[in-house]
């Protein structure tokens, strides 16, 4: 029998008491998005088969606290919505944030503009302006700031906000341009001072920001679109002489993770700098990552090296995305079909081209969530929101694709799998859960669990399989029996009883 974490002689006493016990009926919820179909279906009747896999949860084994999951507030979807009718524009954000929907519980936002902005800007756009006299969050007040307020109106349980810079204003920079460079060492002050100013603007619109990120992709992406470059230690020492104490002394109790870009050997090199010693470590809060680095490798050893070095800071996954990528219009089979590609796929090294596969959209990211979560990330938040047919606006005319679909001529809205993926983690694992053990036996499913804070449990399965599989699942001297369908991902809910 394969378990998660090895742990041989609890699996025998709990072998042991259930030969030596009646079992009980275990009651469950299950809620299922398969390729044949389904959308988050209730399932109520399972047919019976042979070669049952058992799935048995171990909540006595805990580790990491969840912090949330869900998506991010960018220009291209905030202004996408604005296009649309208010019934629609309200469908997609209940779908997102309301108690009929997602229930999104961690979001991330960009700080001056990035790729799915509709054209450069700064909050700070005066030349040598150290003191930010003319700081201004104006740009954000026609479309980021009214799709966070309505969307915080729809939540009940609220949710964290992560920002993140794509890079600081060009007159900061060593090649005065939006795209690579490096932030001068003369405004190091002036950019931490501007994190404080955005943080008093957005709160003064209502809008409280639970984190920041210090670069969005700190080793660049070859000079495409908004960028600043940083090496470990720059990004170390910046934060601990100059950020960390500017957001202190301004009285911000904020969340600062450093690195945000991929996993894999660059997120150890940055973990073994950022948490060196006391001092280097003292203002991070943890470390945000990112999945461009493979389509199906969420990289475990530097998980859990990151993980290791820091047990009790967050290990979030801030940025994903189907990237490089037009997306298919109502055309749900697309997303279960192993078509889909990535920038990898043409440009790639060749070592690395075995990282870059075609895949399967919904086995992406349900892989990756569970990846992710099996090796102690405690949140993963997907990239836009919304994005039109074309896979933008991006005016660098890089295409990718969201979770919902628009068409803003005929005011039309197309919810793809991914969304549905996303809920089966979003709405029923939340913040403050306990992820917690299993063991499983069958090699060719994916699993993860957590027991949340009202004492329900949240199992969620990914068979990726060709044919459904029957299950027995089992909790403490209770068990019952499922099965999942072919290509299907499934929650399993367990409540407190």
């Amino acid at each position: 029998m394969k378990r998660l974490y090895p742990n041989s002689i609890t699996l025998v006493l709990l072998i042991m008491l259930g030969a030596c016990t009646s079992e009980k009926a275990l009651e469950v919820e299950v809620y299922e998005t398969s390729a044949n179909g389904n959308q988050l279906k209730k399932r109520t009747t399972f047919p019976s088969g042979e070669n049952t896999a058992s799935i048995q949860l171990l909540p006595g084994e805990t580790f990491q606290t969840i912090t949330g999951f869900g998506g991010s507030f960018t220009e291209a979807s905030a202004s996408l919505l604005n296009r649309l009718s208010p019934e629609n524009r309200s469908l997609i954000l209940e779908a997102y944030f309301g108690e009929s929907g997602a229930k999104y519980s961690l979001a991330r936002t960009h700080m001056n503009s990035c790729d799915f902005s509709l054209g450069h800007y700064s909050y700070a756009p005066v030349a040598g302006d150290t003191t930010l006299e003319h700081f201004s969050i104006e740009e954000d007040r026609d479309d980021i700031i009214p799709m966070i307020r309505d969307a915080m109106a729809l939540s009940k349980d609220g949710f964290k906000i992560l920002s993140s810079p794509w890079t600081a204003p060009p007159w900061m920079k060593d090649n005065n341009d939006w795209r690579g460079g490096k932030l001068l060492p003369e405004y190091y002050d002036t950019w931490a001072l501007f994190f404080s100013k955005y943080i008093d603007a957005y709160k003064a619109e209502g809008i409280d920001i639970w984190g920041v990120t210090v670069e969005n992709e700190p080793l660049g992406n070859n000079n495409n679109w908004e960028s600043m470059h940083f090496t470990p230690q720059e990004m170390t020492d910046f934060v601990k002489n100059h950020l960390g104490p500017r957001l202190e002394s301004d009285g911000h109790d904020v969340m600062v993770l450093g690195y945000d870009q991929n996993r894999g050997e660059e997120l150890k090199e940055w973990a073994r700098v950022m948490y060196q010693d006391e001092a280097s470590s003292k203002y991070f809060d943890g470390i945000a990552v990112h999945w461009y680095a493979s389509t199906y490798d969420w990289f475990p050893e530097s998980l859990q090296f990151a993980h290791e070095a820091a047990p009790d800071k967050h290990l979030i996954q801030s940025e994903a995305c189907i990237d490089a990528q037009v997306p298919r219009w109502q055309e749900d089979q697309w997303y279960w079909a192993k078509e889909a590609t990535d920038w990898g796929w043409d440009w790639a090294p060749d070592d690395q081209k075995y990282l870059h596969p075609k895949y399967v959209p919904v086995y992406r990211y349900a892989r990756d969530i569970i990846g992710c979560l099996n090796n102690w990330v405690d949140g993963w938040v997907d990239w836009n929101m919304v994005l039109d047919r074309q896979g933008g606006p991006n005016w660098f005319k890089n295409w990718c694709v969201a979770p919902v679909i628009v068409d803003p001529e005929k005011d039309e809205v197309y919810f793809t799998p991914l969304y549905h993926t996303m809920v089966h983690f979003s709405r029923y694992i939340r913040p403050g859960a306990k992820r917690i053990g299993y063991a499983l036996s069958d090699d060719s499913l994916m699993a993860t669990a957590a027991q949340n804070p009202d004492g329900s449990i949240a199992l969620v399965i990914l068979n990726q399989g060709e044919e459904a599989k029957n299950l027995t699942l089992s909790l403490g001297d209770r068990s019952t029996q499922i099965d999942i369908s072919a290509q299907a991902i499934q929650t399993v809910v367990f409540p407190n009883k």
